[in-house]
């Protein structure tokens, strides 16, 4: 802790020399007893000042939670020696909103004596915030020094997104051969009824159509489409995020993830993520409860990092895009180098869909002629970037401020895929 001079320590010395001034110029010794207390004063502060020997401690009721959830934070400061009078200060961190409770406390701490000061704080966006080490200041017993500094207590709290509860979503083109909750194009073994066709050697009695053979007069067999899992990859645009009013794109590309990710895993469905920017993120595909952790932990670690690169499809790692897996994107479309990617991974046979996350929203539009033109401009090269994407059969849903996740993806499946079979 840093050692300072109060105010206090400066007007009694002043005040004590003038009068000692006064006594020498002046010849009055009256000066000088006036003047002396303060001097006295300044002296017994100076040899009784003690530098305090503090130890603080944060405790928080959970350092996972979701958007939403409250968290309660409690700094304990402990003095092995007398502090006169001790401030803590709380400062809340952006990220997070007060809801109640003190932020400044003001006490005589004995020796071996702690100090508690407790709030309630409100989680306002997903990601890492670290703690804000709590400020603290000392005074001695006249008030003539303070000792400032802070203590490092390198703790952080994990923000998850809160997910979207999705009853359906975009069925994959391709399944693997694990058991799932997809339906398989191919015929095989399963529940779900494909079609009849005549009996031939070799068919199991129990899959014969007993009615149709009846009415027909020669036996025929039901075939069924197999359950099936998929591989479903999430792709993040990292390379731009358009802000406004303290949220922006990125917030809502991260939820529709998280949303996304929570349904396919709930099938028995592989799912892996791609964060596709300035800093290349991936995580494999996999099933299975612990792999939504996974997916969380790198959602909330996503940031815009700016860069000039010139970064295609050939930096992923390959095993991230398994053959036969759908590639959900989620991107507002603001920098060509997602776009040629996702075109890049259409033309090599991806089963893709773009979820366009709507940047209208949050830009201001200028009152002047040429912004008025500009902004036209810039209209016109998205519909037609949403034109290339349909021609090549990929579905794009625009995705609007204040409208739930249900709505775009249920337009992609209204849309239709060329070339593909979608489970309705």
């Amino acid at each position: 802790m840093t050692l300072t001079a109060s105010p206090k320590l400066g007007g009694y010395a002043a005040l004590g020399a003038a009068g000692l001034l006064v006594a020498l110029v002046s010849g009055l010794p009256e000066a000088a007893v006036l003047g002396l207390p303060f001097i006295v004063a300044v002296l017994a502060g100076l040899a009784l000042v003690e530098r305090p020997n503090l130890r603080a401690s944060v405790e928080v009721d959970r350092d996972r939670l979701l958007e939403g959830e409250d968290v309660h934070v409690a700094v304990t400061v402990r003095s092995t020696t007398d502090v006169p009078w001790l401030q803590i200060a709380w400062h809340v961190p952006q990220g997070l909103a007060a809801r109640g409770g003190r932020y400044i406390l003001g006490v005589r701490l004995a020796a071996e004596r702690s100090a508690v000061l407790e709030t309630d704080l409100s989680t306002a966006r997903w990601g890492v915030l670290p703690l804000p080490n709590p400020l603290l200041r000392a005074h001695d017993r006249l008030g003539f020094f303070r000792f400032e500094g802070s203590i490092d207590l390198n703790r952080t709290l994990r923000i998850y997104p809160r997910p979207e509860t999705l009853r359906r979503a975009l069925s994959p083109a391709e399944t693997q051969m694990f058991s799932g909750n997809e339906l398989s194009r191919v015929r095989g073994d399963g529940i779900e009824f494909a079609d009849v066709r005549p009996y031939v050697a070799g068919d199991r009695p129990r899959r014969i159509n007993w009615r149709l053979s009846a009415r027909s007069g020669q036996l025929h067999v039901n075939e069924m489409h197999p359950e099936r899992n998929a591989d479903v990859v999430i792709f993040l645009d990292l390379f731009s995020d358009v802000r406004s009013g303290g949220q922006g794109t990125l917030d809502f590309a991260v939820r529709a993830a998280a949303s996304l990710a929570s349904y396919y895993l709930a099938r028995r469905d592989r799912v892996g993520i791609i964060g596709f920017g300035g800093a290349l993120r991936w995580l494999k595909p996999d099933m299975g409860s612990t792999q939504i952790y996974r997916i969380v932990d790198t959602l909330i670690d996503s940031e815009v990092l700016l860069t000039y690169n010139w970064r295609g499809i050939e930096i992923i790692p390959p095993r991230t895009l398994p053959p036969k897996s759908l590639v959900v994107a989620l991107t507002p479309m603001m920098d060509d180098r997602t776009v040629d990617a996702l075109l890049d991974l259409r033309a090599r046979g991806f089963d893709l869909a773009v979820v366009e996350i709507m940047a209208e929203p949050f830009t201001v539009q200028r009152p002047s002629d040429a912004a008025r033109l500009a902004h036209r401009i810039w209209q016109l090269e998205r519909t037609a970037t949403r034109l290339r994407y349909r021609r090549l059969g990929v579905p794009i849903a625009q995705w609007r401020l204040g409208e739930p996740l249900a709505g775009p993806l249920a337009r992609e499946r209204e849309f239709g895929r060329q070339n593909r079979w979608l489970r309705v």
